[in-house]
């Protein structure tokens, strides 16, 4: 029995067996006191062995980190902090964890230190709690979707293109690489290789999800994706999950209010599901900046950040609009943003928090951003006079404390422009003459979007380093575990 089933659902009075991993040990002169946990829960179980029940040996054995399995009667506990205990009969060591070297002794431990333990990380109350949150989440977005009407797809993790056009892709290949085939240039000859042709880890399902959407209506991809960017900033994985709907018949406004609407529900699933890990997380967060400067300070607690999401509609406005905004603000006047504001720059994360937390103070959708510094296949705007250049169907949704969490947009359905946008970006026509050709043969209007797993696990555990919301991350310099 696991002691989330215990302490909800076990009779005062019961025999049962406790199985887990000591946390604490404690010893008075009549009394041991053991605190086990077996992952189910946020919450360990005591368990209470007066002098004389266990042998000596056992008793030795039992450390921080040993494996044990208690067996006793539960009953209404003498202490405060819980509400029952195991009054001990007997125990059986599994394996033991001599304290000269079990790293985890109880104390506090840095998030730097416990990514050098991968290994052993997954044993402390954070990390426990962060990967029952993860998990919860991933089980809402295939509820949410399943229970919607759309289909799970499974979209290759090797490809031959490239859906970003970022070109940062690691290479898959079977090829000697001290002695490759060569071309009579002396490029590679890929050929020769295991696919005939050059191929990588894919950027992204979305390609192969919007022929899936063009026979199916409803498809969404939940899967490992890879960016080759030498990046080691607190936001960039090399190996991360997304997860990417796609929708036929759906414009613009459609895949908003779906975003809007997969985003609440999967937060509140979280909160419903783990809201005592939530508490503990929220009390890790504060700790953890109490030595930061107020205005490095989270603005809204974590709990109250979730349904800060949950109970505000998402604001709409455009890319221009949103523009005009910052240029307006008295923080931009007075020169205190970092990075400069005008009409064609990617936003920075500052200006979205701004439009967020100071402007609106509630979650936002930009939508209609220039084509330039948006990918190739998203549909083309009409040109307007009032806007100063070409924009595309695009949406950008924006949380507080992180800014964009979903990047998505109306795809581009006629293959004449979508032909000449491959060309304007580069992207030879033969390597996606499959994508292009779904637009000739039964074309629809469809919309979708992507929403990187662990930024989504990032803003509702509270965590603020990507590596710490995945349980073994892959960063440049680092495949460890």
């Amino acid at each position: 029995m696991q002691i989330k089933q215990i302490l909800a659902e076990a009779a005062v009075g019961s025999e049962i067996t406790v199985k887990g991993w000591v946390r604490t040990k404690r010893e008075s002169k009549n009394v041991t006191f053991i605190n086990i946990n077996d992952g189910s829960v946020i919450h360990n179980i005591q368990a209470v062995a007066e002098a004389g029940v266990l042998n000596e040996e056992t008793q030795k054995l039992i450390t921080t980190g040993a494996c044990v399995a208690i067996t006793g009667t539960l009953i209404e506990s003498q202490g405060s902090g819980q509400k029952v205990e195991l009054q001990v009969k007997s125990a059986l060591v599994y394996g033991t964890a001599d304290p000269e070297k079990y790293p985890l002794q109880p104390k506090k431990h840095s998030l730097e230190f416990l990514r050098e333990i991968g290994h052993l990380r997954p044993r402390t109350n954070t990390f426990s709690a962060i990967l029952r949150v993860r998990h919860t989440l991933a089980y809402a977005i295939h509820k949410y979707f399943n229970d919607n009407g759309f289909f799970y797809l499974h979209t290759p993790i090797i490809t031959g293109s490239d859906a970003e056009g970022a070109g940062e892709m690691f290479r898959v290949t079977t090829l000697d690489p001290k002695n490759p085939p060569l071309n009579e240039d002396g490029s590679v000859n890929y050929k020769e290789d295991f696919f005939g042709r050059e191929t990588n880890l894919t950027v992204s399902g979305q390609l192969e999800g919007e022929l899936g959407a063009m026979a199916l209506s409803k498809v969404y991809t939940f899967g490992p994706t890879f960016r080759a960017e030498n990046s080691n900033t607190a936001r960039h994985l090399a190996e991360f999950w997304m997860i990417e709907p796609e929708v036929a018949f759906y414009e613009l406004e459609d895949n908003m209010a779906l975003a809007e609407d997969f985003t609440k529900y999967v937060i509140k699933y979280a909160l419903d599901n783990c809201y005592d890990d939530l508490v503990f997380l929220e009390g890790r967060l504060k700790e953890e900046e109490k030595n930061k400067k107020q205005e490095e300070r989270s603005e809204l607690a974590l709990i109250e950040k979730l349904k800060f999401v949950i109970d505000n509609d998402y604001v709409k406005l455009t890319y221009t609009e949103a523009i005009q905004i910052l240029l307006s603000s008295k923080r931009h006047k007075e020169g205190k943003f970092q990075y400069p504001v005008a009409w064609g720059i990617d936003l920075q994360s500052e200006h979205e928090r701004y439009l967020v937390e100071k402007h609106f103070k509630k979650p936002v959708i930009l939508t209609n951003y220039p084509k330039d510094i948006k990918a190739f296949y998203m549909k083309l705007d009409e040109v307007t006079d009032n806007v100063p250049g070409q924009t595309v169907r695009a949406m950008d949704v924006l949380f507080p404390g992180i800014g964009e969490i979903i990047g998505g947009s109306q795809r581009e359905d006629n293959y004449e422009k979508l032909a000449q946008r491959c060309q304007e970006v580069g992207i030879p026509i033969e390597s996606i003459w499959w994508y292009l050709e779904t637009r000739q043969f039964g074309t629809a209007p469809h919309a979708g979007f992507g929403i990187g797993f662990e930024r989504l696990v990032m803003f509702v555990t509270g965590m603020t380093n990507i590596r710490d919301v995945i349980p073994f991350p892959r960063t440049p310099k680092t495949a460890e575990f």
